[in-house]
């Protein structure tokens, strides 16, 4: 029997008495990443990305282990909810729009002192002040740096548009903005790298474009590296009490802890393991997150239907953004009508070996968006469920 056979066993044996459609997160897998991310963090805290795993009690189990420290959420609902909760330090990834929400920040002492906010424009200030409905609480704030790399005097960008500050004079400048500010306290920068960290550098079947990515990140690593300490000391020259400099992602982790600029590391997809993760040369994970669709249908030999099974993953569209059959192994998707919204042929000799009703397991592309289709997660150690817990859609939340 094949390892994947074996935890195929495992997962069938531990949900025997559920019907799919389900959702498991097998621990030892998801510990197992855990440590991996810790080992290669080189000793710097890594804060965990709450998007990449959006199950409270998960974020409680990674925030238990040593090596971890800190929240990166997605939405400012999301931040203030979570901080509610108990969370204490949760640091806000993106800006936001959500005035109802500053309002509260600006309110209430407990979310003022545990949530940070991210910032690339003056106008962003101007909108928070303007939410604040009379409250007086000091709102922390997080300085966002543009890490993509620019090529032939800019005619050539790798990586997201996220911030427009790329210089250290820029970011300094803001800086200056917010410390001359009343009712802003400037704690932080954040330099996502998404370009090195969520981009696979060994593609299946594809030698000259993984080689190509792998040059790519290289310089990009480089290029940031030196741009990003500029940046660090320019700020710090303005607010030196800076409490921290985050950057990486799961698939860069080691490289980023390696600059001593930054001081914490965020990651999230690293806990799951999602099928996108798949394709890294300079770390491999164990799948820990996993759903299943039941057997509908046996329309004929070497082809079976599941119920379900559309839940294509953000991003540029592609085959790469569908969830992959991954148990039984061998199972593939009809070039005809790939995964579907209520239904979802799938071919392949395993198809003849599986009865109505049986489980057929996938992977997700990303880590975090499968939950949005599941209540609850059932927690697997060996071959029982020994915890079943709600996802944020299962507490009744969804942020976006």
């Amino acid at each position: 029997m094949t390892p994947r056979a074996g935890d195929r066993a495992r997962y069938d044996r531990a949900t025997a008495h559920l019907d799919a459609p389900v959702a498991i997160v097998d621990l030892e897998a998801f510990d197992a990443n855990a440590a991996d991310l810790v080992r290669r963090a080189g000793g710097k805290p890594v804060r965990v990305a709450s998007k990449s795993v959006r199950c409270r009690a998960l974020l409680e189990r990674a925030l238990a282990r040593e090596g971890f420290a800190g929240i990166m959420s997605f939405t400012l609902e999301e931040s203030l909810w979570l901080a509610r909760a108990g969370f204490e330090d949760v640091l806000l990834a993106y800006p936001s729009a959500d005035r109802s929400g500053f309002g509260e920040l600006a309110r209430d002492p407990k979310p003022a002192a545990a949530v940070t906010v991210m910032v690339d424009d003056v106008a962003q200030l101007d909108l928070i002040d303007a939410s604040r409905a009379g409250g007086t609480e000091e709102v922390r704030v997080c300085l966002e740096l543009d890490t993509a790399l620019s090529l032939l005097g800019g005619r050539i960008r790798v990586g997201a548009r996220r911030s427009p500050l790329r210089e250290p004079a820029e970011l300094a400048e803001l800086a200056r903005s917010v410390v001359r500010r009343p009712g802003f306290r400037l704690v932080g920068i954040m330099a996502y790298e998404g370009h090195v960290a969520g981009v696979g550098d060994a593609v299946a079947g594809r030698p000259l474009r993984s080689r190509a990515i792998r040059l790519m990140q290289s310089a990009a690593r480089r290029e940031l590296a030196e741009r990003r300490a500029a940046v660090v000391r320019a700020v710090r020259a303005v607010a030196p009490d800076l409490e921290f400099v985050n950057g990486g992602g799961t698939g860069s982790v080691q490289h980023t802890a390696a600059e001593d600029a930054v001081t914490e590391i965020a990651a999230g997809s690293g806990f799951f393991v999602p099928r996108l993760f798949d394709n890294y040369t300079s770390f491999s994970g164990r799948p820990a997150a996993l759903f299943a669709h039941p057997v509908v249908r046996r329309p004929g030999m070497g082809v079976v239907t599941v119920l379900g099974g559309g839940y294509p993953a953000s991003g540029a569209a592609g085959r790469d953004r569908l969830p992959v059959p991954y148990l039984p192994e061998g199972l593939r998707y009809d070039p005809q009508e790939g995964a579907g919204e209520v239904q979802t042929p799938l071919l392949g000799s395993p198809a003849d070996d599986l009865r109505i009703g049986d489980k057929v397991w996938f992977r997700h592309a990303k880590a975090g968006e499968m939950c949005e289709r599941f209540e609850n997660l059932h927690l697997v150690e060996g071959d029982r469920i020994t915890a079943t817990v709600p996802t944020y859609r299962g507490e009744g939340r969804t942020f976006l």
